[in-house]
């Protein structure tokens, strides 16, 4: 099947439906952190171009005036919090705390008064308190961006669409370790859990909003 018909099968089957930006959004900048964009890294994903989207979308949201939040990863040293999943993947080790690899770029860095959601495990939303901090800001929209697409960022978007968000990932601001399963997660949400928009169409929509 080429990807014209994969995509017209979909579309025919009723997936693909677009949920628009919704009222009030609020920008989610998920775990975009050194591990990502260090070479030396187990988890490096040449994420370099999407961290460059990712701060034009942040520049664009707090421009508008929309919350801003990040999550972040920590672990105690040996990961006894990170349960099941830091045995399944030892490259988690690079979050223990203290380890320079989890610390923000420069360029993405949490502002005064940005709010900053600690987690474990892939989702931003399980175990944190990510959920009730947008209910309490009146949140209908999550404007998604961060690393890794398969990994927590597709996790943050399909629980945010389970606690009742519109989950928009937004296309140049993710990245992953390899282009194939970028491309493949991506493809899924937008079909059965998300919208995936480009960059620029995101920025227009925060314009809008000034």
């Amino acid at each position: 099947m080429s990807d014209a018909d994969l995509h017209e099968d979909y579309r025919q089957a009723g997936f693909g439906n677009r949920l628009g930006f919704g009222a009030r959004p609020a920008l989610v900048v998920v775990d975009f952190c050194r591990a990502y964009l260090d070479p030396a890294s187990p988890l490096y994903a040449a994420a370099e171009p999407a961290m460059a989207a990712c701060g034009e979308l942040l520049a664009g949201a707090r421009a508008a005036g929309v919350p801003v939040l990040h999550t972040r990863v920590e672990y105690e040293p040996g990961g006894a919090n990170g349960g099941v999943w830091f045995r399944k993947v030892p490259a988690l080790a690079c979050f223990e705390r203290g380890n320079p690899l989890a610390d923000w770029p420069a360029e993405l860095a949490p502002r005064p008064g940005e709010t900053v959601v600690t987690k474990q495990y892939a989702s931003g939303f399980f175990g944190t308190s990510l959920a009730s901090t947008l209910v309490a800001r009146q949140v209908d929209t999550v404007l998604i961006a961060g690393v890794s697409t398969s990994g927590c960022v597709r996790a943050t978007a399909l629980d945010a669409l389970q606690h009742g968000f519109v989950p928009v990932v937004v296309r140049d601001a993710v990245g992953d370790r390899d282009t194939r399963v970028h491309d493949a997660n991506l493809f899924d949400l937008a079909a059965k859990y998300a919208d995936v928009v480009p960059l620029d169409e995101t920025l227009s929509h925060l314009r809008s909003l000034c």
